[in-house]
């Protein structure tokens, strides 16, 4: 199903305020945020549950990693394009994105049992195992970052059911990392 990408004219004047703040903020309204704005209630929720994200203990590589890790277990070619990019603006390694984008192990260990802890999460839909718990705790992190992995799952959660349903259109600006699934 279509939905049209809204902007800051077009959208329903709840969501136009929050268009407007993205829009300042990246130079364009990005086209996740057009779509949601069709439901103002979900264009104020996304950037809330990112903010919120980013007051938590992760840095800023932990947190890209939550999030392509969930976007790409979730399969949204949207939220991985778009992360990579912002992943890269927030100087996460290249050689991490790469690997995250083709699925494959991190060569720091606390940062792949991120990767494997936030993957379980998505795919056991909250409900990981206890050994993979054990082994994210035993890799350094605690109690209070399996929390945040969930806050992460969550915000992604949302944005790639929303790219889902909406066959968002990849901006311009993230269409030089766009990403498709690799076969199996």
């Amino acid at each position: 199903m279509s939905y049209p990408v809204h902007n800051e004219q077009t959208a329903p004047e709840a969501a136009r305020p929050i268009l407007a703040k993205a829009k300042a903020g990246y130079g364009f309204v990005p086209n996740l945020l057009g779509v949601m704005a069709e439901a103002p209630a979900v264009v104020q929720a996304y950037p809330t549950l990112g903010q919120l994200f980013e007051k938590t203990s992760f840095n800023a590589t932990e947190r890209q990693i939550v999030l392509l890790t969930a976007s790409i277990v979730n399969k949204c070619t949207y939220c991985v394009a778009a992360h990579s990019v912002i992943a890269g603006s927030q100087q996460v390694a290249t050689e991490i994105i790469q690997a995250l984008r083709e699925d494959r192990p991190l060569a720091d260990a606390k940062l792949e049992a991120l990767r494997r802890f936030t993957a379980e999460v998505v795919t056991t839909r909250g409900w990981p195992s206890e050994a993979a718990r054990d082994a994210f705790l035993a890799a350094g992190y605690g109690r209070q970052q399996v929390l945040e992995v969930i806050l992460g799952v969550t915000m992604k959660t949302l944005s790639n059911y929303v790219n889902h349903q909406a066959e968002t259109p990849l901006d311009q600006a993230f269409q030089p990392a766009a990403w498709e699934q690799k076969a199996a």
